[in-house]
């Protein structure tokens, strides 16, 4: 028999788990907060490895901020938490996400990963914090800013763009903006710089760009006939708004896109900018849309891409889902095609059930009698109405309607034409609709100089200060805050002064839509808890939905005559309100959310002919406009 000879092969060795888990380390330096001249630069005294002799953190006198080295960075954190003006952050990323870079701006500057795909006729949404990069991906995806792959000393040319590009639909979309020379158009952001930029009447400026015949259709949707006349500057933040979109709306273009087209409008106004914007797709076209108000994004969108991450520092894009899964997986804080989770807690939509009529009239305990006033050509009547502790009241109505109007005399800063002397005598907190902060102070002065007690108290730094995120605006100067920080701020100082009533006209104002969650829930449970009331102006659906015990609906014709009814229980109210729209909602069954169903559907025409427009769903159960428990819809 034959000898065996047997040979053993060396195996090459198992990789270390540490190598597999391996991160890519990111750190930021904010260039507002970063100020070298005006600190010991503790950062690079403290850092370990720069004691080593190695320049990891830079800092020379004419450096307008220090400079990290990810290389050499070991992520301790000291030069973190060393640095006085807090402008350091250092972040561990997934190993995966070092090659999905598409745009990095400067060195220890926001980095964005992997970028949203759209298809050719189909709307596609984004949905994200602010500060993510959702206008950055617009850009870049609209041909204006080129992607550097993260390579910002040293930029890629176009064809290694596009072979970084292969085997994505990115790669077609990127070819055809620079073979057929797409032409992309984006609606700004901020629509009240407009009035810097463009000059002349509406009409003209309308003409002038108008280059497809869908004029005459746009100024019907958007309700621009009014202001045709009226220079540009002279335009109020919804007037401009709508303004824009018919801008964008009428040039002839093959990639439209629109960034927070709900800004400053009302519910009704949204739906028409939806239908607007919806008009725009065409077999040819690509349509994309930035939304914070989740139920316009549903109704808008054929599908959505999330962005996660740390604002300021990095965003992350996931891939395409449906409208109602999208939307589900931005409020679950969970993306399981990645099997991560970006937020600790999923937020949900559960509506505690409403009372009968009969029991709110039993526990109401104050009254505002009718009232009237006229301003100039506008008059307003208010049905007389009751209230009590622990309960939301939202203002439903257009534009115009005398929302603020009505908020303004209940808080004493309007007198009524009639009613007055009936007017109940309550301590009063007020948020006004417009902030103009006229403080020179740091927030965490102002704080301490206008609501000390509550600033302090730890009830309410769990209940408000956490939540809204405001310890982190603490050192910043109120003068240079942006919007959504300064409405936080603002909300914050109306629920620290101690009252009775608290006023709060439209908190949703340039937040995010986490953010607009966050604030709808600091409310909800600051009113419970305190056994307080609050009257809310609110044009977020969602938000208004989450925070109504009971609603007060504005009819009659804006800007002209019109009546604020008494109160009603929510599904009644808004079953009302909805009818006037001519829209109809269903519940999300997983989170009850609400969603508009699309004009004509089944579920739209089901529903308008039941008269049941609004479906409340609570274990199981939902009401009909009459109170009476109907069958459940999903």
């Amino acid at each position: 028999m034959r000898n065996r000879q047997f040979s053993v092969t060396k195996m090459p060795p198992r990789k270390k788990q540490e190598d597999t888990d391996k991160q890519t380390r990111i750190a930021i330096v904010n260039t507002e907060k970063c100020k070298p001249k005006r600190c010991r630069q503790e950062c690079k005294k403290s850092c370990p490895v720069v004691r080593m002799g190695k320049l990891c953190i830079e800092v020379t006198s004419n450096d307008r901020m220090a400079s990290i080295s990810e290389e050499l960075c070991i992520g301790c954190g000291i030069c973190v938490k060393k640095c006085p003006f807090e402008a350091i952050m250092i972040i561990n990323l997934p190993s995966n996400l070092e090659k999905a870079t598409v745009h990095r701006y400067n060195k220890n500057s926001f980095k964005l990963h992997r970028l949203p795909v759209p298809r050719r006729g189909e709307v596609l949404g984004l949905v994200g914090t602010n500060g993510i990069g959702k206008s950055t991906a617009l850009k870049i995806l609209a041909g204006k800013l080129k992607p550097n792959l993260g390579r910002f000393a040293d930029p890629p040319d176009w064809t290694e763009i596009l072979t970084y590009f292969r085997g994505n639909e990115l790669q077609n979309y990127f070819t055809r903006i620079l073979e057929d020379d797409l032409k992309a158009i984006i609606k700004p952001q901020y629509v009240d710089q407009i009035p810097k930029a463009v000059r002349g009447s509406v009409q003209d400026s309308l003409k002038k760009k108008s280059d497809l015949d869908n004029l005459e259709e746009m100024l019907d949707i958007l309700d621009l006939r009014n202001v045709l006349g009226r220079n540009i500057e002279d335009l109020s933040g919804g007037e401009l708004q709508r303004f824009a979109i018919a801008m964008v709306c009428i040039q002839r273009a093959n990639i439209y896109m629109y960034d927070e087209p709900s800004s400053y409008l009302d519910v009704k106004q949204r739906l028409n900018a939806s239908r607007a914007i919806r008009s725009m797709v065409m077999a040819d076209n690509y349509v994309v849309v930035v939304e914070h108000d989740l139920a316009v994004l549903d109704y808008l969108s054929d599908f959505i891409c999330c962005l996660y991450g740390q604002p300021g520092a990095y965003g992350v894009v996931t891939v395409p889902f449906s409208v109602r899964e999208g939307i589900n997986v931005f409020l679950d804080g969970f993306v399981p095609t990645e099997n991560l989770r970006f937020r600790e807690e999923s937020l949900t939509f559960k509506v505690s059930e409403t009372l009968s009529e009969e029991e709110i009239k039993r526990m109401c305990r104050f009254k505002y009698p009718r009232m009237t006033k006229k301003m100039g050509d506008f008059h307003l009547t208010v049905d007389g109405g009751n209230f009590t502790d622990s309960e939301i009241m939202v203002l439903l109505g257009e534009n115009g309607t005398g929302k603020t109007t009505f908020i303004r005399m209940l808080a004493g800063r309007l007198d009524p034409d009639e009613g007055k002397s009936e007017l109940p005598e309550l301590h009063i907190s007020y948020k006004p609709q417009k902030i103009s902060p006229k403080s020179q102070s740091q927030v965490r002065q102002l704080l301490h100089e206008k609501i000390r007690d509550s600033y302090i108290h730890p009830q309410f730094v769990t209940d408000v200060i956490k939540p809204l995120k405001i310890e982190e605006l603490y050192d910043q100067e109120v003068q240079h805050l942006s919007g959504g920080e300064l409405q936080r701020v603002a909300l914050t100082l109306c629920l620290g002064v101690p009252a009775e009533v608290y006023l709060i006209d439209e908190p949703s104002a340039y937040l995010d839509s986490e953010q607009r969650l966050a604030a709808a829930k600091v409310i909800k449970r600051y009113i419970m808890h305190a056994k307080r009331t609050a009257f809310v102006v609110e044009h977020d659906f969602i938000m208004a939905t989450y925070l109504a015990d009971r609603v007060i609906v504005f009819e009659g014709s804006p800007s002209v005559k019109t009546t604020a009814n008494a109160p009603q229980t929510l599904v009644s109210g808004m079953n009302k309100f909805l009818e006037m729209l001519g829209i109809t909602f269903r519940r999300d069954p997983n989170n009850f959310r609400p969603r508009i169903n699309k004009d004509n559907s089944q579920k739209d025409n089901e529903q308008k002919a039941s008269g049941n427009y609004f479906f409340l769903d609570t274990e199981g159960k939902s009401e009909n406009s009459n109170g009476k428990p109907s069958q459940k819809q999903n």
